[in-house]
């Protein structure tokens, strides 16, 4: 079966301060050892600085993301990390004066190999919600996903998510969809089985073999698998959300965000993320 996007869419120097009293006075002259019993605590701007600055001294910004998530983020034929998040994050690394260093690894551990600086930033479909603003920030949008029911060509007992109930539903885990089902759809439709899948491609193939009974994704991200593999599923009913993705870093880290920013505008100014979006989706910048 092909399925085109517009088929689918009408059917994501360590810091270290360190407090030492200094004994004595210095016995030589032109030696004067200041005591510093009370250091002076460095401020939040000037830490944002040192990141930033860190990132240009060492001339690699290190990127976080699935790689098993085409077309956003995959592993080409030469096993090199490609799609539109790879894109777009080498193109803002060198706007910053860097190079984008990819590190590869399952969604549910992104972010915490953010926080334990694994990564310097994610660029791999994070969606920005309330909770996660709480431990991290987030550049400008640079993608809305839609999100939509999936199910097999021949099912009609799904026609949206509103027949979840008794049923086995499929879902990236610890992504904001398997949030959305927890926390929104759950308590409106009632009880019903989620499943969840370390990268796309094994949900769907479940889907397509019937040992879930639907899932729920975006358009742009099942469309190239769809074709590769000839699934014979669908996706039903009008979208069910609307998600935004940003880059994501560390708190208390303003100048990299900064920067983030003003390369994303750039980018979108002079028609460079234009060009990335119609490369990977054939369609112009919904944002």
């Amino acid at each position: 079966m092909s399925v085109t996007v517009k088929q689918l869419i009408k059917g994501i120097s360590i810091i270290s301060v360190i407090t030492a009293a200094v004994v004595g006075c210095s016995s030589k002259s032109g030696n004067n050892t200041q005591g510093t019993a009370s250091a002076t605590p460095k401020s939040t701007n000037a830490a944002s600085e040192d990141l930033l600055a860190s990132i240009k001294k060492s001339g690699k910004i290190r990127i976080g993301l699935m790689g098993t998530y085409a077309p956003y983020n995959f592993l080409n034929d030469k096993h090199e990390v490609d799609g539109f998040d790879a894109d777009v994050a080498k193109e803002v690394a060198k706007r910053i004066g860097v190079q984008a260093e990819f590190i590869t690894g399952e969604f549910s551990g992104l972010i915490e190999g953010l926080q334990t600086k694994k990564y310097d930033a994610l660029v791999s479909q994070v969606t920005i919600t309330d909770d996660r603003k709480k431990t991290m920030d987030f550049s400008s949008p640079y993608i809305k996903n839609s999100v939509s029911v999936i199910v097999k060509n021949e099912n009609t007992s799904v026609k949206g998510i509103e027949d979840f109930k008794g049923k086995k539903i499929g879902v990236g885990l610890g992504t904001n969809d398997e949030t959305y089902l927890r926390n929104e759809v759950l308590p409106k439709v009632g009880t019903f089985d989620i499943v969840t899948y370390n990268d796309v491609i094994t949900s769907l193939t479940d889907l397509n073999a019937g040992r879930i009974d639907a899932t729920i994704n975006n358009i742009f991200a099942i469309q190239p698998l769809v074709e590769k593999n000839h699934f014979q599923i669908k996706t039903v009913g009008a979208s069910v959300k609307d998600d935004f993705a940003g880059i994501a870093i560390r708190k208390n880290n303003a100048e990299l965000l900064s920067a983030l920013n003003n390369a994303l505008a750039e980018m979108k100014s002079d028609g460079t993320f234009k060009q990335i979006f119609q490369k990977w989706f054939k369609v112009d910048p919904n944002i």
